[in-house]
């Protein structure tokens, strides 16, 4: 006799099959979705219903299993797939992909109220907002952990990721020059310093006027406490008229020291100028050193006066590289609208200065990033069974005030040729009115491990500055993200400097994620709580910068899931046309 139990299981097939064509669908729908993870519908029977329990076996009877009639069948419900896409490479190093278990943490608004609500991805296609802020193609932010004024990353604080292309600047002041090269161990050994006198004419010195205030002492022509103001026009002689006047300026101007040409620097003339402080004067702007002692000849490297005869001595430092050379016009008297007077000094070469040197320059950056220019000139001082003694000037034209110098010391190299004592050496630069930190001190380390300065026999010296840190102002170009999600930018000055770093979540069973749509995620009853953390810990898997994870979809097996639902789906119709027409035969016979 037809049953409508059979209806009504033909029934149940067509539905469970119609859910199960659902998911299908929508798995091959999602076949190019980023990171989309495919699901699959599980059947379940339903309840029976049950005619005979079964029956124990007994002596003489064998046993009887349950007799039971099943009533159809019914989704139980579905099982997401969270094993992972493949890695696809796009070029673009703004996209993201995971290889591993986590979850990218991202975070929207949830309302009018200022309350955001967390979410998870897999999805990595981010792109700057108008804050530069790293955000999902729906606008979520992505969160992660920033970094500090040092550009230190502060852990445990999440925040939104932002990476301020062109707008983010940065300079690095200097704290380290390294040198490398060979000073000729064989080089000439210094016997003096240079040797100039400043005099009136070629033949007679300078002469105070009658009635110079105060006045040189008895037999002498001039003294070191002798106004400017007060010193003889030696082109007038006898006649006591003033070369100097209150308002003009001294100006030094095309002087050479070695192959350099030095620095313009200027002197006012007052009324309280003195022939001390014009020679102070001139040794600052020389960049003569009088703290590396008495040079071999017995001279004191400085200016000093020979009174009796009215004459300006100028002694330089021993080394080719530290000669000095005044030429007449090189020291002139302009007034207050830079025009030329005269060239009040008739320069003497008496000897020039000699032994081996070499000399290099090099760049630093102060706070604010603004070149430095830096002389570093290496002049040998003896030699002898222990090995060779050199001296090093450190000079520096952009030192606030007039003087040049900004540290000397001794490097000793034992008969080997390597430095005694590599320790680094301490420059300080004054920075004043500069607007910058001041003052500007960095190392110089002259005897670094892997490529120590040395002092062998060779056919002259070579040195060079072959490390230097800091930078002028660059902007933020461009970035990059580490495995652990570490992201670094690149400045326009060649600097790097870590960013922040992108946020991981993971969970103890992913699978109960409630998926929201879009890509992303929410945390479900049977989730567990997220774990945030960093790529690389606690299973969440590394960060591969220009790639997406694609769709983990396996097209081909969802198309037999889909021939196998369609014939199921077919089967079950049969089912309930044969119960009808049973159902017809039936009301047949009643007529």
């Amino acid at each position: 006799m037809a049953s409508t139990t059979a209806l009504f299981t033909g029934f149940s097939g067509m539905n469970a099959n119609a859910r199960n064509l659902d998911v299908i669908g929508n798995n091959i729908a999602n076949v190019n979705t980023t990171a989309y993870k495919s699901s699959r519908l599980v059947f379940s029977n339903m309840f029976s219903r049950t005619i005979s329990e079964g029956t124990p076996p007994a002596d003489t009877t064998g046993g009887t299993n349950p007799f039971q009639i099943g009533l159809g069948v019914k989704t139980a419900g579905t099982q997401r797939n969270m094993t992972n896409g493949t890695i696809s490479a796009t070029g673009d190093g703004r996209d993201l992909a995971i290889d591993g278990n986590g979850f990218f943490v991202v975070q929207r608004g949830a309302g009018g109220g200022g309350q955001v609500e967390q979410l998870y991805t897999r999805a990595g296609n981010f792109r700057p907002n108008a804050q530069n802020q790293l955000t999902t193609i729906n606008g979520e932010t992505v969160m992660g952990y920033g970094v500090d004024a040092e550009f230190n990353i502060i852990p445990g604080v999440l925040q939104p990721i932002a990476v301020p292309l062109g707008s983010l600047t940065l300079v690095e002041p200097t704290t380290l020059v390294r040198f490398a090269g060979n000073l000729n161990a064989n080089g000439t050994i210094p016997t003096t310093g240079g040797l100039t006198t400043l005099g009136g004419t070629t033949t007679t010195g300078l002469r105070a006027i009658d009635g110079a205030v105060p006045a040189p002492a008895p037999g002498d022509r001039l003294a070191a406490t002798t106004r400017l103001i007060d010193i003889e026009d030696p082109q007038l002689p006898a006649s006591n008229t003033p070369v100097f006047s209150v308002g003009q300026t001294l100006r030094m101007t095309g002087v050479t020291k070695g192959s350099r040409l030095l620095p313009d620097a200027e002197l006012a003339i007052t009324t309280t100028t003195t022939v001390q402080d014009m020679m102070a004067f001139l040794q600052a702007a020389s960049g003569i050193e009088a703290t590396a002692g008495a040079n071999p000849d017995g001279n004191t490297p400085g200016l000093s006066l020979d009174a009796t005869n009215g004459l300006i001595r100028v002694v330089s430092n021993t080394g080719t590289v530290n000669d000095l050379e005044f030429q007449a016009a090189d020291l002139r008297i302009v007034d207050a609208s830079g025009t030329t007077v005269r060239y009040p000094f008739t320069p003497s070469k008496v000897a020039s200065a000699d032994g081996e040197s070499v000399r290099t320059a090099f760049l630093a950056y102060d706070s604010l990033g603004t070149p430095v220019t830096l002389d570093v000139s290496i002049a040998m001082v003896s030699r002898t069974t222990q090995g060779t003694t050199w001296r090093y000037y450190v000079e520096s034209a952009d030192n606030t005030g007039i003087g040049l110098q900004s540290g000397t010391g001794v490097l000793t190299f034992d008969n080997e040729g390597r430095m005694v004592d590599p320790a680094p050496i301490t420059v300080t630069i004054n920075r004043e009115n500069q607007g910058s930190i001041t003052p500007l001190t960095f190392t110089m380390n002259f005897g670094d491990a892997e490529n120590p300065l040395t002092a062998l026999t060779d056919v002259s010296s070579e040195v060079a500055a072959v490390f230097r840190d800091g930078a002028p102002i660059g902007s933020l170009t461009s970035y990059g993200v580490d495995n652990d999600g570490t992201i670094v930018g690149v400045f326009s000055n060649g600097l790097t400097r870590t960013l922040g770093r992108v946020a991981m979540a993971t969970f103890t069973n992913t699978e109960g994620l409630v998926d929201l749509g879009n890509n992303l995620f929410n945390v479900g009853a049977n989730s567990g709580q997220a774990v945030v953390t960093e790529a690389g810990s606690f299973g969440a898997g590394q960060i591969v910068q220009g790639s997406l994870e694609l769709s983990n979809v396996d097209i081909g097996d969802e198309f037999i899931k889909l021939i196998l639902s369609s014939t199921g789906y077919s089967a079950n119709a049969r089912v309930i046309r044969t119960a009808d027409e049973l159902m017809q035969q039936l009301l047949v016979l009643g007529r």
